[in-house]
């Protein structure tokens, strides 16, 4: 079982609920034997229903948590109808778990053409063989359009396509939920108020 945080405001500092998810997320990497960036990215459809996925953190910083995907997408769609999204990191081998609400906006396109240019060339490939979301009759359908584009760039330098790009969650409240004995989890959030600056931070009841 991990460290015990019973007081996580006096271990990372209240005013930094970044602070405080760079030291579990560190924890995370070293502990974590898979995907310690998988998260979970919560939208609503149009008519308000929740819809969720799992996909990898690719950056954070204060600004913001950075994903990146085909924009026309289901969550493309989503996000553009509603720019708003809920992140969850679920560490079951630190018996840890933190939330994340915020507002959506775009990366940069220097950011975007950054991180597609690092991606492995198959990747950079399916990225334009890939009808994100849309039906597909059969595989052999995505495999023909892959070995098309493998025709189309035989070499490294792959365009990135005009619908990938990534989105920037920008937070507005934190949790961070500890396991604790019987059940009598630690939880403590973080929260942005408009027009004040910083970050108030309170606990829950389990």
């Amino acid at each position: 079982m991990p460290d015990a945080l019973p007081d996580l405001a006096a271990s990372v500092g209240a005013a930094d609920p970044v602070a405080a998810f760079t030291a579990w997320f560190a924890a995370a990497k070293a502990r974590e034997p898979n995907d310690p960036n998988a998260m979970t990215v919560a939208t609503c459809t149009p008519a308000g229903l929740p819809s969720a996925r799992i996909v990898l953190l690719k950056d954070y910083d204060a600004r913001g948590f950075v994903f990146y995907t085909n924009k026309q997408s289901r969550k493309g769609d989503e996000l553009r109808a509603n720019p708003h999204a809920a992140l969850l990191f679920h560490w079951k081998s630190l018996q840890r778990q933190v939330r994340i609400e915020g507002r959506i906006e775009d990366v940069t396109e220097a950011e975007a053409d950054a991180y597609y240019a690092s991606r492995a060339r198959i990747s950079r490939l399916g990225a334009w063989a890939s009808d994100q979301s849309r039906p597909l009759p059969q595989r052999e359908m995505l495999e023909a359009r892959v070995a098309e584009m493998e025709a189309r760039y035989p070499g490294e330098v792959i365009p990135r396509p005009p619908h990938w790009s990534g989105f920037r969650v920008l937070p507005v409240r934190f949790e961070f939920w500890q396991d604790m004995p019987f059940r009598l989890h630690d939880r403590t959030i973080y929260v942005r108020k408009a027009g004040v600056a910083g970050w108030e931070t309170s606990k829950l009841f389990p």
